[in-house]
Order: C-alpha cells, then sequence, then structure tokens
C-alpha cells in the first residue's frame, strides 16, 4: 500500500479517540514499539471503537471478523508516553464496513491502518442491519479533502 493521503492523517476527521498505554515489555530491541505489539494495540482500538458506537455486529448472534487489513508504519513510538488511537468508519457496505485508524504519539503520526469487516451470523456473511446502519452513520468519518 502506497503512503496514505495527507487527508487521512487529520485526527480530526475521526469520529473516536482513545488512549492506550504503552508498556515496557512492547518495546523491541531497538527500544520502539514492535510493529507486531501495534497491530494487536489497532485491535484494542477497534474494540474500543466498537463498544463505544455499539456499531460493528457484536449484538446477539451476529459478530464481526476482520477480512483485511493493512498497516502503514509511518513513525516511530516510544515507552512510556500513551498512543492516541483515532478510528472512524470509511464505508458501510451490505455485510461488511471499512474502519480507517490513525496512531499518534503526542503529536507525530505513528501509523495508519485500513481494516475491512464482515458481518457473520451462524458462520455466513450477514447483511448489516437497518438499526446497526444508522447507528453508525454517527461514527463514518468527517469529509476531508484528499490529496491527487
Amino acid at each position: 500500500m502506497a503512503k496514505p493521503d495527507p487527508a487521512l492523517l487529520d485526527p480530526a476527521r475521526y469520529p473516536f479517540t482513545c488512549s492506550i498505554e504503552t508498556r515496557y515489555r512492547d518495546l523491541d530491541s531497538n527500544l520502539h514499539i514492535n510493529n507486531g505489539v501495534m497491530a494487536s494495540l489497532l485491535e484494542e482500538g477497534r474494540v474500543r471503537f466498537h463498544r463505544a458506537s455499539q456499531f460493528g455486529g457484536v449484538s446477539g448472534e451476529m459478530t464481526a471478523m476482520v477480512v483485511s487489513a493493512a498497516i502503514e508504519y509511518l513513525g516511530e513510538s516510544h515507552h512510556p508516553d500513551p498512543l492516541d488511537m483515532h478510528v472512524g468508519a470509511a464505508r458501510i457496505g451490505t455485510t461488511s464496513y471499512d474502519l480507517y485508524q490513525l496512531v499518534m504519539q503526542g503529536s507525530d503520526v505513528i501509523t495508519f491502518a485500513r481494516v475491512t469487516l464482515v458481518c457473520m451470523k451462524g458462520g455466513k456473511p450477514f447483511a448489516i442491519p437497518a438499526d446497526d446502519r444508522e447507528k453508525a452513520q454517527a461514527w463514518l468519518m468527517a469529509p476531508g479533502t484528499m490529496s491527487s
């Protein structure tokens, strides 16, 4: 994946933000947050987004499953400063939806991720219910100007 459009690196576009503490054990041999750990922290950010938004196919028998994830490591992150995780829905389809995630540490952009999730019920893709689709509107990313 090419470097993300600068418009996607604006934290003001994301409707949800949470802070995730870094731990000393998250560091690699260069004393940066390990890339594998960052993938796990992105997962934690998505879980917090789903709890706050009550969207994401996690009600009753329905669940959401990650089917695609692309992570761009754009900067170095360090312990002990927390990471600010910005999350927003970028697209809502019939059975799937895309989340974009921006990770910052202070004013530094650290990571950008695009994740596609599919709503599942009984082990098969399931259409996102109308009430979930309606709830999701409040969690869409704010419009931005994309560069060419």
